[in-house]
């Protein structure tokens, strides 16, 4: 079996578009930080940059850091967050089928 390495995806307009929709999507605090899904990425390595949410630092720590929440809740509520980072991207007219 072969495997190889899919590069990841980088695209600096998408992070500056999801850190500019300026409140959390989970608790609706201003000042948002584009995270990144924590799931299938290596050793210093960040999955790509559609797989980003618009979350204030205290909704960021919570998920990365996971304090009483197991490895899956956290992952569902980060998954929860990049979809709703998406319709509000969606809705604000910044992503849209060409």
């Amino acid at each position: 079996m072969s495997f190889f390495k899919v590069p990841t995806h980088r695209d600096q307009k998408w992070i500056r578009a999801v850190a500019d929709l300026g409140a959390c999507v989970l608790c609706g605090s201003e000042g948002v930080q584009a995270a990144h899904r924590n799931q299938g990425k290596g050793m210093a390595t960040k999955v790509d940059d559609c797989l980003t949410a618009a979350l204030c630092p205290d909704c960021h720590s919570s998920i990365d850091q996971g304090q009483g929440f197991t490895r899956d809740q956290r992952r569902a509520e980060m998954d929860r967050a990049i979809v709703l980072t998406l319709r509000q991207l969606v809705l604000q007219g910044r992503v849209s089928v060409k």
